[in-house]
């Protein structure tokens, strides 16, 4: 199964698909919504992480909590999005804001719905066309499938975690640093989740492109390939790509903890691991 395409796949496909552009910048949260009306991929829609792609914060949930289902579905029919339809999900390169739409179209019972590899800097630097038009509000029906298996509620993390159980794998997908502890610019206590390992989600991308099935397989060789894995990082975004990366790698029983670290810790109840200690 393939989870990403090409920019040369999409520059031929343009009148085949929907696209949607979910380019964004934390900390400056009306950038992506500013470069999209700049210049975007023809016919992209926009949608933003924090207005469409998650729901308000509140004292629990985590900092981009699930957006509200139903409020989704609308906003993916607007789009002219319904089951017929291939869906090609961009961001600027990163990969994260992308996959997070990938994960949530996925997870509402989408089976046909893509990353681009490179996004928006590899198409635009490549020469492909672009424009400034929005295209209009459409109509379509989209019958929500909740796929349930690709979530992981708080409550089975907190039971992994005080039942120190080996099953589901913890997978800690933010950067070294923010996993041992040494370091915590957003959330309330530095460190991890206890029993997580660390695989930094950035690293199952080389320059804006996902690595390939054997590559993905050789960042998880320690894990067996039957093993169930909940994947989280601090608010279940950059958790995404990471999903993408293991479900590329042939791993099939993976879910998400959307809350994530910042969920996890606004449990002030909560053990939290640091450095290399489980």
């Amino acid at each position: 199964m393939n989870y990403v395409v090409n920019k040369e796949w999409l520059v031929e496909q343009l009148n085949n698909v929907k696209i949607v552009d979910c380019r964004f910048e934390l900390g400056n949260p009306d950038k992506g919504e500013k470069l999209y009306r700049e210049s975007h991929i023809p016919g992209a829609f926009y949608f933003d992480l924090e207005k469409q792609l998650s729901s308000p914060v509140s004292i629990h949930g985590g900092r981009h909590p699930l957006p509200d289902l139903d409020q989704f579905k609308l906003e993916i029919e607007k789009a002219g999005i319904d089951h017929t339809k291939t869906v090609v999900a961009y961001d600027d390169g990163d990969g994260q804001f992308a996959s997070r739409f990938w994960w949530l179209l996925t997870y509402i019972g989408h089976e046909n719905v893509f990353v681009l590899n490179e996004g928006f800097k590899g198409w635009k630097a490549a020469g492909y066309p672009t424009t400034t038009e929005v295209p209009e509000f459409e109509s379509a029906r989209f019958e929500v499938n909740l796929q349930k298996e690709m979530l992981a509620s708080y409550d089975e993390v907190k039971e992994i975690v005080a039942n120190k159980k080996e099953s589901p794998f913890l997978i800690d997908s933010r950067d070294k640093a923010r996993y041992l502890g040494e370091m915590e610019p957003i959330d309330r206590i530095p460190g991890h989740i206890p029993g997580a390992i660390n695989k930094f989600w950035a690293e199952g991308l080389k320059q804006g492109s996902f690595l390939n099935n054997e590559e993905q397989k050789n960042r998880f060789a320690e894990l067996d390939l039957e093993e169930p894995i909940i994947v989280y990082c601090g608010s279940g975004v950059t958790a995404a790509p990471n999903y993408i990366a293991l479900k590329m790698a042939g791993y099939k029983n993976v879910k998400l903890y959307a809350g994530s670290y910042s969920d996890w810790v606004s449990y002030e109840e909560n053990p939290v691991a640091k450095g290399t200690e489980s």
